[in-house]
């Protein structure tokens, strides 16, 4: 019956951490895994999420009852006015539908389940990306998967021109992914005015948004200045998709909190998807998970608890600025060789450091700083304990392997 069946590779960033537990070195740093750590290098809950969680226990109401096929309807709502923003014309019109996932690659794959159904066109992601994006849209069935060049890496930033003139030759009606904001891997974004000018030229080409916002709030500590990107869509007029995860802004990684909300023309366009997105939830996972819902939604729905998140996220966001000018700063002080404004001028969890892939390897043999392949290091996973250990290895690294 299996004999067809063979050993499936290792998932990059699991295989890491794997290897930095088994890991005995009382140096060790962990940048690979995308989670938000404190100074300490500890997980860390959010006061407001510790409050919430004690509140939902202890009441008496809490049952485990099936919540609906779209999830909890005060969660998603809330949800949509989150990303899209309360007074938008698609909310205030009754133009959206916001159906809850299981996380963010729970709504990537829900919204790539859906237009396989009924807009099964070209996709495009952009180059590079995170890494399951391609596996999730493979998995969906989709046959004809494309890159488009995103990141440069000679100027470590937007490669914005390439960019623009890639979406001008690409098909009518073709998908195109976005990162929302702090992409992952190079915590590069374009900015408002190159958004304006992927937006027009997306518009002229009749091209479909797809949007992954895995990062609202954290990247920069403004929950609109990270939806800056989709509202601008969305005012252009274009119907779009966005998944919304709660893991990172949140801390909720472990209970898979996400949403995916659609953008239509009509309310009553908005109800048929709905209707066919909990048809694919119903053979999928037939209801989601309530307990990460009723945490995001309380704290959504109440302005003093989502008062208290806003300054969690803050504090997370700041703290991991504070880790960019910390690792510049040593790394200037050091003299290491090469151009390092590109770690203050990235945005977000993750950093593309430049480094090749035989200098991660070497990184990791050498000094136990276990980092993808491709260069792309967690900020979170610094500390003022440990950043300047990470900077004199990269310095070293450097100059061993300087031809």
């Amino acid at each position: 019956m299996f004999e067809n069946v063979t050993v499936a590779p290792p998932d990059p960033i699991f295989n890491i951490f794997s290897s930095y537990l088994k890991d005995e070195s009382a140096t060790k740093v962990n940048v690979g895994i995308g989670a938000y750590r404190t100074d300490e290098g500890k997980p860390w809950v959010l006061p407001v999420v510790r409050k919430v969680e004690n509140m939902i226990v202890n009441s008496p109401d809490l049952d485990h009852e099936y919540l609906p096929l779209d999830g909890l309807k005060s969660f998603t709502d809330a949800s949509a006015k989150l990303i899209l923003g309360t007074n938008s014309p698609v909310i205030l019109e009754k133009r959206y539908c916001a159906v809850q996932s299981i996380s963010g690659t729970g709504a990537v794959r829900l919204g790539a389940d859906f237009l396989k159904r009924f807009h099964d066109k070209t996709v495009y992601l952009p180059n590079p990306t995170w890494a399951n994006h391609q596996s999730i849209f493979e998995d969906a069935g989709f046959t004809e998967i494309l890159e488009y060049p995103y990141y440069n890496p000679k100027t470590k930033g937007l490669d914005i021109n390439n960019l623009c003139d890639n979406l001008k030759a690409m098909k009518e009606n073709s998908i195109v992914l976005f990162h929302a904001c702090a992409h992952n891997p190079t915590g590069v974004d374009p900015k408002e005015e190159e958004w304006t000018q992927i937006a027009k030229i997306m518009k002229e080409k009749k091209l479909f948004p797809f949007f992954d916002c895995a990062y609202q709030g954290f990247a920069s500590g403004s929950l609109d200045k990270d939806a800056w990107s989709v509202r601008h869509f969305v005012e252009q007029g274009f119907e779009l998709l966005v998944a919304q995860s709660y893991s990172k802004n949140f801390g909720l990684y472990s209970e898979r909190c996400g949403c995916l909300t659609v953008a239509c023309q009509t309310p009553a366009k908005a109800e048929a998807v709905r209707t066919q997105l909990c048809k694919i939830n119903r053979t999928v996972i037939s209801t989601p998970p309530a307990f990460g819902a009723r945490i995001v939604s309380k704290v959504l729905n109440d302005p003093e608890l989502y008062k208290e998140w806003v300054s969690s996220l803050k504090e997370m966001a700041g703290r991991i600025k504070l880790m960019r000018r910390m690792l510049f700063d040593e790394l200037i002080n050091l003299g290491t060789p090469g151009n390092w404004n590109h770690i203050i001028d990235q945005i977000g969890m993750f950093t593309y450091t430049g480094l090749t892939k035989e200098q991660c390897l070497l990184i990791r043999d050498k000094f136990h700083v276990y980092m993808t392949e491709s260069g792309r290091v967690s900020m979170a996973g610094l500390n003022t304990k440990n950043v300047k250990y990470f900077a004199n290895s990269i310095d070293q690294v450097v100059r061993m392997t300087l031809q």
